[in-house]
């Protein structure tokens, strides 16, 4: 498994592909193999939608990494490690959004030392698997009524509930007070719902449990990334966070299958 997670700002990704352009005009960087700097192999980690892939790999000195990546040698996308401060570190986790199911990619992986060193690996391939048939996702056409903080913009609550795995909803370091309260627009038949926790490299921000309440009627308390059965009908939905590891806890996305 590839552990690089390039999960950054917009900022902090512009900074390194400025810093990479400049050095190249200068002339000044060493390009250098990955592999020197390796200190394992990379692992990818496909999400279930076929939406978003997550490169994992560990280095044996701190780097700022990234990956470009593209259905073609031009790429045309890039991803940075996403742990919110930023800068070098060993371990890396970037996550690449924006793909499409069932299609190939190629990348590469950089990682840029603090002596200005690039290192640069081959092109490899990865493929997105299928878009799985089911229920639709009524989430996807909900709005965000009510949330106990964001993080900041970037990590706003309507990222739980956007389709996207590459983006996610963060709190301001609510820990097991965290919660978010959906609109479905109208009531819908609900079947099963997920809640797909995010959480940071340094085993923060995890949920573990956490409850639904469905227009003010409880449903009970469940496991975070598992899928839930449930028979309710309801127009607002709100999540919860009952057990975590403490931190900016949020959601990745949040899943709710049923019917219109």
């Amino acid at each position: 498994m590839l552990r690089t997670t390039c999960r950054v700002s917009g900022a902090f990704a512009v900074a390194i592909m400025l810093a990479l352009g400049v050095m190249a005009q200068a002339g000044a960087a060493e390009v250098r193999d990955f592999e020197e700097i390796a200190a394992g192999p990379i692992v990818i980690t496909p999400d279930p939608s076929g939406r978003a892939v997550t490169l994992e790999v560990e280095t044996t000195i701190d780097v700022a990494c990234s990956v470009v990546y593209g259905t073609d040698e031009t790429f045309g996308l890039i991803a940075v490690d996403s742990d919110m401060g930023g800068g070098a570190h060993a371990d890396h986790q970037p996550l690449m959004g924006g793909l499409e199911p069932g299609t190939t990619y190629r990348y590469r992986v950089q990682g840029t030392a603090p002596d200005g060193t690039i290192y640069v690996s081959e092109v490899m391939t990865f493929s997105t698997p299928a878009a799985a048939a089911g229920p639709p996702n009524l989430a996807l056409g909900a709005s965000v009524t009510g949330v106990s903080s964001e993080w900041s913009d970037a990590f706003a609550a309507d990222n739980a509930i956007d389709g996207d795995p590459s983006t996610e909803w963060s709190s301001q370091g609510d820990g097991d007070d965290a919660w978010i309260e959906i609109d479905l627009g109208g009531e819908r038949r609900i079947a099963e719902v997920v809640f797909r926790t995010r959480a940071m490299g340094d085993g923060s921000a995890t949920t573990q449990t956490y409850r639904v309440t469905a227009d003010g009627d409880d449903l009970g308390t469940f496991p975070a990334d598992e899928t839930v059965s449930l028979e309710a009908e309801a127009r607002t939905l709100r999540f919860d966070v009952e057990t975590s590891t403490g931190g900016n806890t949020g959601a990745v996305e949040i899943l709710v299958l049923g019917e219109a």
